[in-house]
């Protein structure tokens, strides 16, 4: 069993207080908030015993309010891109706002990132509650949603369950940057990365898939064997990976599959990553720039952490060849990703 605590962690101007919720067991410790259902801390151990917190962050609430670069949040209702923001549902168009220069990205100007969620302890976790409005960010339907943050030893699992009463667009992720050297290292070059796809998506000059679903063979994308991404990132064009890896297609069953493995030879710490969804994007936090103060007054550059963002497939309401979506109503929207923490 895990240790669950729960404290107030301050108060906001619409009077609802921000609770904030401790999990711990004997190797992991993982803070969260229910601001955006935000994954403040992860402090796991190094090959010597010795704990350091992994996950890139603030110290204080106010930066958690603004939150630029979405650290550590829950991201919705669609995360990733779409394309010019917009879609159309059974013969209607959807217009959203364009946040990402010409496209949508990860549910709009105040997405869930952004809501203060309802909490609630569960047996060695936390389960956070959200109803998105029919029209929010100009999104179709009332949308319940649970994301449900439960730690066992070393693995951090977290339950994603939406419903709706109209058809609509839900793709759910947590956006957490990780650098397994601890918070405030300057890169990753040394982490050795493995992600088991056979396949990821090319996009176009705003980030957009083509449409095109492109075998990993003889190219920079294939990392189905442990990479160094220092060398990696020197060989690969433009900023670095930003991209969708594919884990299943259409037709597929979901399970629960071990898609990524990440391993920092330096403190010996591992992460690996399974998940019940299609896709997995990859970012090397290409436009972190440095300008952003995080926690203990670090300093977070490029290329100073990863994520390994389980999801659908970029802009797959656009793409009807890609897994679908949507969720109609009497449908329930359920996906699984489990990080798992250990040492090598």
């Amino acid at each position: 069993m895990s240790e669950v605590k729960k404290d107030v962690f301050r108060f906001v101007t619409d009077h609802r207080s921000i609770e904030q919720w401790t999990l711990r067991s004997k190797s992991v410790n993982v803070e969260v908030i229910s601001l955006g259902c935000v994954i403040t801390s992860i402090k796991t151990l190094d090959r010597n015993g010795q704990g350091s917190d992994i996950v890139l962050g603030f110290d204080d609430l106010e930066s958690y309010l603004s939150n630029p670069r979405y650290f550590g949040a829950v991201v919705g209702r669609v995360a990733n891109r779409i394309a010019k923001g917009k879609f159309i549902i059974d013969g209607k168009e959807y217009k959203l706002a364009t946040n990402n220069g010409p496209n949508a990205l990860h549910g709009g100007i105040r997405g869930f990132d952004k809501a203060v969620w309802t909490s609630e302890a569960v047996a060695n976790g936390v389960r956070f509650s959200h109803i998105s409005p029919d029209g929010d960010e100009g999104y179709p339907g009332n949308l319940k949603v649970s994301v449900t943050y439960t730690l066992e030893e070393n693995t951090l699992c977290v339950q994603y369950q939406a419903q709706t009463d109209q058809t609509t667009a839900v793709n759910l992720t947590n956006h957490s940057y990780f650098n397994l050297a601890g918070q405030g290292t300057p890169d990753i070059y040394d982490h050795e990365v493995t992600i088991s796809a056979e396949a990821y998506l090319p996009v176009d000059d705003t980030m957009i898939p083509t449409g095109e679903i492109r075998c990993v063979d003889n190219s920079f994308f294939d990392l189905r064997k442990p990479v160094v991404l220092g060398s990696r990132l020197k060989e690969l064009p433009g900023h670095g990976f930003d991209h969708n890896f594919c884990l299943w297609h259409l037709g597929q069953p979901k399970l629960e599959n071990k898609c990524a493995r990440v391993v920092h030879p330096g403190t010996g710490r591992v992460l690996e990553v399974s998940t019940t969804q299609p896709g997995i994007q990859f970012y090397t936090s290409n436009f972190l720039d440095g300008t952003l103060k995080g926690k203990g007054g670090a300093s977070y550059p490029k290329h100073s952490a990863f994520c390994l963002e389980t999801q659908n497939w970029p802009d797959a309401v656009n793409q009807p060849q890609f897994p679908s979506a949507l969720l109609r109503p009497g449908d329930k929207y359920a996906h699984t990703t489990c990080y798992t923490f250990s040492v090598a």
